[in-house]
C-alpha cells in the first residue's frame, strides 16, 4: 500500500507534530515521526517481517542521521519501547535528542532516547564467549571523566580486538549509551585485578560512576 502524502494525515496529527500552518517547513525529524505514525501496525508488530520492516525502518532514520539505529522492547501490555539510539557515536547525539524531542504521544509506545542502562548479558563476539559474572572493574576518576579497567578472565592479545569490542558492550549495558560516551574516559582490557578488592561487580558499576559526578 503506498504511503499517505502529509496531505492525508489528520489535521490534529499535523498539529502534534508541528506540521500545520503556513510558512513551517518540515524537518527531517517531523518527516521520520509521520512515517512511523503512517507505518506504525507494520512497526508494531515487525516480527511479521522483520528484514523488510527493519530496512524501511533504518532507511527512514538515516534520512535524519546515518549513525542513528534503533532497538524495539519485547510486547507488554498492549505496548511496546522504541530506543532511539547513536551507536555510540557521540557527533550524532544532537540528532537523537532532537529526534526524541520531535516524538508524538502514542498510546502504544514509549520512545526512549539512547540505549538505556540494563543487566549486563552474557556476549559471544569474535568467536570469544565472555560470561558477564566472571567480569569485573575497576574506576580511577580522571580530569573530567572516569577511566575503567575491564578484567576478563582468558583475555588475551592475540584475540585483543574481540576483547576489547565484548568490554565496550558490557560497558553500554551496565552505564548505557549517554554515559559511557560522556562519562568515561580511557578504557582497558585485562586478564585479571591484582586482588579481588581492588575490583568491582558490573552491576556495582553503575553506582560507582555516578557518585563520581554528583555535582
Amino acid at each position: 500500500m503506498p504511503r499517505k502524502s502529509f496531505l492525508a494525515l489528520p489535521l490534529s496529527l499535523l498539529a502534534t507534530l508541528g506540521l500545520h500552518g503556513r510558512g513551517n517547513q518540515t524537518t527531517t525529524e517531523q518527516a521520520f515521526w509521520v512515517w512511523f505514525q503512517n507505518n506504525q501496525d507494520m512497526l508494531f508488530d515487525f516480527e511479521k517481517d522483520e528484514e523488510r520492516t527493519f530496512d524501511r525502518l533504518a532507511a527512514e532514520l538515516h534520512k535524519v542521521h546515518p549513525s542513528l539505529t534503533f532497538e524495539f522492547g519485547p510486547k507488554n501490555d498492549g505496548s511496546r519501547e522504541f530506543v532511539i539510539s547513536a551507536d555510540g557515536i557521540k557527533e550524532a547525539f544532537p540528532k537523537v535528542e532532537s529526534l526524541y524531542a520531535a516524538a508524538p504521544v502514542l498510546p502504544r509506545w514509549k520512545f526512549i532516547k539512547f540505549r538505556p542502562r540494563r543487566k549486563p548479558n552474557n556476549i559471544s563476539y569474535g568467536g570469544v564467549n565472555v560470561k558477564h559474572e566472571t567480569v569485573t572493574v575497576q574506576v580511577a576518576r580522571g580530569d573530567q571523566k572516569a577511566d575503567i579497567i575491564v578484567f576478563i578472565p582468558g583475555y588475551n592479545e592475540r584475540e585483543r580486538n574481540a576483547y576489547l569490542s565484548i568490554a565496550f558492550l558490557l560497558l553500554d549495558e551496565a552505564l548505557g549509551e549517554y554515559d559511557v560516551e560522556m562519562k568515561i574516559g580511557q578504557i582497558q582490557v585485562k586478564p585479571s585485578p591484582p586482588t579481588a578488592e581492588q575490583a568491582h561487580s558490573l552491576e556495582e558499576l553503575p553506582k560507582i560512576v555516578d557518585a563520581m559526578f554528583v555535582h
